[in-house]
């Protein structure tokens, strides 16, 4: 601590800048151009104060403090100067503005300063720009603090605003006509920062601002962004992203910051339907939860319990997830129960767990900063990921090295020292080359590979052969850009990978993964900052989900059931199932085999997000009972749902989430539910009342169903809601004297003290090109769309992301005679689909590449049922089509 005297009073400040000294102490200054997430630059010189000793004033947020420091905030020199300053800023400024948000940090210091009046100027129409659908532009409101700028430069790194002229004819523009033809991302950062409302959230302006804020977490990607929801009158009227929150550090992007009117839709459902012949009609709770356990008793007397299924889903919280597979196996009797992992990151909890003893990430999103080398595998981050994507993009910015493994030319790419562009389908044989160059040439970790390493003669023995000449050939990359990114990750540690869904959704996804790891091991990027295996995980709680016991084969806490079953048993006061349980691909086979009779599917849109649509469709079709647990009247319920029960959003609810980087994050509700709508685990506490299960399932609260979380999954004892209050914290956790683990394997491996390496030999996916089926087809996400496009699709996302489009190479266009927007059907040997062509300089001739985001498309009726041995997982990523234009 510093010993210093501040306005005459002796205090004591942690090092730092005189601003950060002040604000600890709550000490207000005007600081116009400061934002905690950039580095000062003392522009405005607003927050200019006297320091004894200098012969100038100087600006508090550059001057460090120091020992003995003698501050002074408000000295007749400062306030005159200060006064002065602000005099010039609101010469020109509009006065309207200044009554209509008093709020505003411009305006309070022009009020403190009794200079509200010499704002004297107006709106000027050439400086509006109403053409993005949710940001506000005034320029006339800008007072050159040049926050817009840097916010967009060093956080997001989209360099959007352009400083234009000098002096009085200084200007502030996007690098584009408007900022809705720029290359704006929707982040909102430059809203946030703003100190003057030039730029503001159109639903500020419509709706007026929030009477009340809530801190809770981002129910869309698995980066699990801490914000600050504001609300009025009952509805959502703005977001802001957490200074506090260590997985986004004060960022969010276009969905978690705008994409939230989905509460509000006109067809949200807050009411349960029962379908009856004429089509849907409202029911009461008591009604649809008693027809449900009638028609479940019914089934199950009659084929056994397992001739029922239960999807959890990763939108739903731990506590809920936790309920479904309880009530599955405790009232249900069965452990046919799972969740859409399965359909993505399956293998890449199943590849760890294999490797290393735990199916989760090595290390934390904090280590992006850490890292000296990055490899970013099968990840469009900056699209899909976009907060974890800036990071990176900033971190390579600064000097840090950047392999990228992704077949298509992805933003991340055009910033990477090397960009591996693999045919689809072959990242075994890419990974293999990058182990045999660093086994050849004696890039491995000798003192790791001794200490903590299996296997190593044998695998060295085995790799030989991978040479990079043998796999340029299958994947269609240099060999000398394969030896070039071994050595880079081998030599210029520390090392960390994050890899996507484009390493997963395959055929090999789970030797892929385990691939990843062992050039973890052989290089000693385990155990420590800045290194491990990290999967960016999909959707919000995904790894919660899967976590909580969404699985067949796994337990609270992932871990396996037949080897936990009596302390299981002995918690719940009831015998577990016997019969092995059914996956979500396994559920639909026997779903269409007419062996499943029943399934409960919260969250999840089955039709729509499955592979092969068509059989798809045939297994819902043939159930006796499928209830759909959601918002709106998705794609399954609408075709084939029985009964519909409303559930609430993430904004309506309390709970956890678990992100990607093993952070447990507390959920809060800042709306109440919407009409009749209930919490998930609500729902489910009364269906097994309904089932004439109470025991075990009399909560009253989420916090009671975590405690009871806690007490089964032993290394997550310590995440109680109190230490949960602020940030969150990461497993392992064992007590609540525990501070959480940033990194895993810092000494051994969940599995003991050693990991093996393991030999893994090239499956070529099943669906190859042929003269019939030239094009090899990947699906995946963009920026403004999430998922199904439950939520996305109900909000002014929309018109950021009208729809699903073919992404096809310039020179495949040219050939097929089609122009830019020309609808083509994409035709494979399981379906098809019809939607518009786009020109896409990031792929290569012969590969395409859409989205699965609307049911107009339908895309997934095109993906075959290839899967992967281990986990099921569908391969969305290599798909044989043909392209016809459709005239």
């Amino acid at each position: 601590m510093l010993r210093v005297i501040i306005d005459g009073q002796p205090r004591e400040c942690t090092p730092g800048t005189v601003l950060e000294a002040l604000e600890s102490l709550g000490i207000s200054i005007p600081a116009l151009c400061d934002d905690t997430r950039l580095t000062p630059v003392g522009a405005c010189r607003t927050c200019i104060v006297e320091v004894e000793g200098c012969e100038r004033l100087v600006t508090a947020c550059t001057t460090p403090l120091a020992e003995g420091m003698v501050v002074r905030t408000r000295s007749p020199q400062v306030e005159a100067q200060r006064k002065v300053l602000l005099r010039l800023l609101a010469s020109q400024y509009p006065a309207e503005a200044v009554a209509r948000h008093p709020d505003k940090p411009f305006h309070r210091a022009l009020r403190e300063y009794g200079l509200a009046d010499e704002a004297r100027g107006t709106h000027r129409p050439e400086s509006l720009d109403d053409s993005h659908p949710y940001i506000h532009v005034d320029m006339s409101q800008c007072i050159q603090c040049y926050r817009c700028v840097r916010i967009c430069d060093d956080v997001q790194g989209q360099f959007v605003w352009r400083v234009w002229d000098r002096g009085a004819a200084t200007r502030i523009l996007p690098d584009g006509p408007d900022l809705k033809q720029s290359s704006c991302v929707s982040c909102g950062a430059c809203v946030d920062s703003c100190p003057t409302g030039a730029l503001e959230d159109r639903t500020l302006l419509d709706r007026g601002w929030p009477e009340a804020w809530t801190r809770t977490t981002c129910s869309y990607c698995g980066v699990g962004c801490e914000m600050d929801v504001g609300t009025r009158e009952g509805r959502i009227v703005t977001v802001r992203p957490s200074r506090e929150g260590p997985s986004n550090r004060g960022h969010l992007c276009s969905k978690g910051r705008y994409a939230f009117d989905f509460v509000t839709a006109p067809d949200r459902v807050t009411a349960p339907l029962l379908r009856e012949a004429g089509g849907w009609r409202r029911a009461s709770w008591d009604e649809a939860l008693g027809f449900i356990a009638e028609r479940l008793r019914r089934l199950r007397d009659a084929h056994g319990p397992d001739s029922v299924g239960m999807l959890g889903s990763a939108r739903a919280t731990n506590e809920e997830n936790y309920l479904a597979q309880k009530l599955a196996r405790v009232v249900l009797g069965t452990n046919n129960v799972d969740c859409c992992a399965r359909v993505c990151h399956a293998p890449s909890a199943a590849g760890l767990k294999r490797m290393l003893g735990t199916g989760a990430s090595t290390n934390s999103f904090e280590d992006v900063e850490h890292a000296r080398t990055l490899l970013v595998a099968g990840s469009n981050a900056t699209e899909c990921h976009p907060v974890v994507g800036a990071r990176i993009k900033q971190a390579v910015l600064r000097g840090t090295k950047l392999i990228v493994i992704d077949s298509r030319r992805t933003e991340l790419a055009r910033y990477a020292d090397v960009h591996l562009r693999p045919r689809p389908g072959t990242d075994v044989p890419l990974l293999n080359a990058l182990a045999q160059v660093i086994v050849t040439e004696d890039l491995c970790a000798p003192d790791f590979l001794r200490e903590r390493v299996d296997a190593v003669e044998d695998f060295q023995a085995f790799i030989r052969d991978w040479t990079p000449e043998r796999a340029a050939r299958l994947c269609e990359v240099d060999a000398e850009d394969l030896r070039k990114a071994a050595r880079l990750y081998a030599t210029h540690g520390p090392s960390m990978m994050v890899h996507g869904l484009g390493m997963t959704e395959h055929v090999q996804g789970t030797e892929t993964v385990m691939a990843l790891v062992n050039l973890a091991l052989l290089t000693g990027n385990l155990g420590g900052p800045g290194m491990g295996v990290n999967p960016l995980r999909g959707q919000n709680n995904v790894q919660g989900a899967a976590h909580m016991g969404c699985e067949p084969g796994q337990l609270t806490g992932y871990v396996p059931l037949e080897e936990h079953r009596a302390r299981f048993e002995a918690a719940w006061g009831s015998p577990l199932p016997r019969a092995p349980g059914l996956d979500l691909m396994r559920m639909m086979e026997a779903a269409r085999g007419g062996r499943l009779k029943a399934l409960w599917a919260f969250g999840y849109d089955v039709l729509l997000t499955n592979p092969g649509a068509n059989t798809t469709r045939e297994a819902l079709e043939r159930l006796e009972l499928l209830v759909v647990q959601d918002i709106f009247l998705n794609e399954t319920a609408r075709a084939f749902g029985h009964v519909f029960l409303p559930a609430c959003t993430s904004f309506e609810k309390d709970g956890t989430f678990m992100n990607g980087e093993r952070r447990v994050q507390r959920v809060r509700a800042s709306l109440p539910p919407a009409g009749e709508s209930l919490p998930d685990w609500e729902i489910l506490c009364r269906a097994a009342r309904a089932l004439g299960h109470p025991e075990g399932f009399a909560f009253t609260s989420p916090e009671g169903i975590w405690d009871e979380v806690r007490r089964v999954w032993t290394v997550g004892a310590g995440l109680s809601y109190a230490r949960l209050e602020h940030g969150g914290l990461q497993w392992p956790c064992p007590d609540e004297a525990h501070p959480g683990t940033r990194v895993l394997h810092t000494h051994g491996f969940a599995l003991g003290p050693r990991a093996a390496l393991r030999r893994i030999g090239y499956t070529p996916s099943p669906e190859a090109r042929s003269e019939d089926f030239p094009f090899v087809l990947m699906t995946g996400r963009r920026l403004y769309a999430f998922n199904a496009g439950t939520m996305t699709s109900r909000t002014p996302n929309a018109r950021l992301q009208p729809g699903d489009w073919l992404d096809m190479a310039p020179a495949d266009a040219e050939q097929l005679g089609l122009q830019e927007g020309a609808r083509v059907r994409v035709r494979s040997r399981h379906g098809e689909a019809v939607l518009p062509m786009h020109r896409a300089e990031g792929l290569r001739p012969g590969e395409l590449f859409t989205t699965f985001h609307t049911a107009e498309t339908l895309i997934n009726a095109v993906i075959g049922p290839h899967q992967d041995p281990y986990t099921h997982t569908p391969d969305y990523k290599v798909t044989a089509v043909r392209v016809e234009h459709v005239e």
